[in-house]
């Protein structure tokens, strides 16, 4: 029953909760989420929750702390408030990318906020796409890690005829492969070199991408060095037009204006992350939401139905 079932979300990306809310035919329920003068984040919840099924969608997008901490202490005020079960909902896992130890005396940032939002009392995470599935063991609660894939496989399926498949990089194959498979597609790899975070060198095709449409698959898009490198070297190896998906549009630091003087015809991303006013005006972004597919899972999840038949 959906009358037990309560949804709070912070400033992180009200117009996706408003969404995911108009599906389940139920309001955002009431929460003040302000900052004081010095930076520190009030939290007040403003109904009853006393044993009812708490959801709060939170993606832990720029500013990434402050989100994140909006993020716990709404859960501390919903645990204090006697909520019989607090689900995170997090479209976006901020920190997924420290999923592992790349060089000596350096942390595992994922495994920080897994602890953190366990600690404070989250007792069930509901994502999307992290970037490293792995991420789900560092959870000792259930982690539901939904995959994009449906809504852009609906849209590649429309608007796309004669395409290649194309992993950015050789981790992202196997996503890309799946697409290729339902797609009925060829597959290509860049071969890439990253020299530091956030830049890298695309350097061979793997694969045969002459008069085809080109598209790139990626799980975010954050400063868009990799796509755009990547679509250079796809035009020069023959490809007719490149187009990108990504699931997540963090699109930090210059990448909009690398997508504005790349050769991607068209980013496709989802809603998980909202726009920032420069993103908006880019007209290459094409936003495609995910809250049908979010409020679906949150349906299932309250009333103990199974979530497996989302995850494809």
């Amino acid at each position: 029953m959906l009358k037990d079932m309560k949804v709070f979300t912070g400033n992180a990306n009200r117009p996706l909760a408003d969404a995911i809310c108009q599906r389940l035919n139920i309001p955002v329920s009431e929460a003040e989420v302000r900052t004081f003068s010095d930076g520190e984040i009030f939290v007040e919840i403003g109904e009853n929750v006393r044993g009812r099924d708490v959801f709060v969608i939170q993606p832990t997008c720029t500013p990434v702390n402050d989100h994140l901490m909006e993020l716990m202490t709404m859960v501390d005020a919903l645990r204090r408030a006697s909520a019989r079960r607090i689900t995170a909902v997090m479209p976006y896992y901020g920190y997924a990318r420290q999923d592992r130890k790349v060089a000596p005396r350096v942390p595992i940032t994922a495994k920080i906020v897994a602890e953190m939002l366990m600690v404070v009392g989250v007792r069930r995470v509901l994502t999307m796409d992290l970037h490293a599935g792995q991420i789900q063991g560092f959870f000792n609660i259930p982690v539901d890690n939904l995959f994009a894939a449906p809504v852009l496989l609906e849209y590649l399926t429309d608007e796309f005829k004669d395409i290649i498949m194309v992993s950015p990089d050789a981790g992202g194959t196997e996503r890309t492969r799946a697409f290729a498979k339902r797609l009925d597609s060829d597959l290509a790899i860049i071969d890439k070199r990253r020299e530091r975070a956030n830049e890298c060198n695309a350097m061979n095709v793997i694969g045969d991408v002459a008069g085809k449409t080109a598209v790139l698959l990626d799980d975010m898009v954050d400063t868009a060095g990799t796509l755009c490198s990547a679509a250079d070297i796809l035009i020069e190896k023959g490809a007719n037009a490149v187009y990108a998906f990504c699931s997540h549009g963090v699109l930090s630091g210059p990448a909009i204006e690398r997508l504005e003087a790349s050769k991607i015809s068209k980013l496709v991303i989802t809603d998980s992350i909202p726009l920032s006013e420069k993103a908006k005006q880019c007209s290459k972004i094409k936003v495609l939401s995910v809250a049908p597919l979010l409020a679906n899972a949150i349906d299932r999840i309250h009333n103990e139905d199974s979530v497996s038949s989302l995850f494809v």
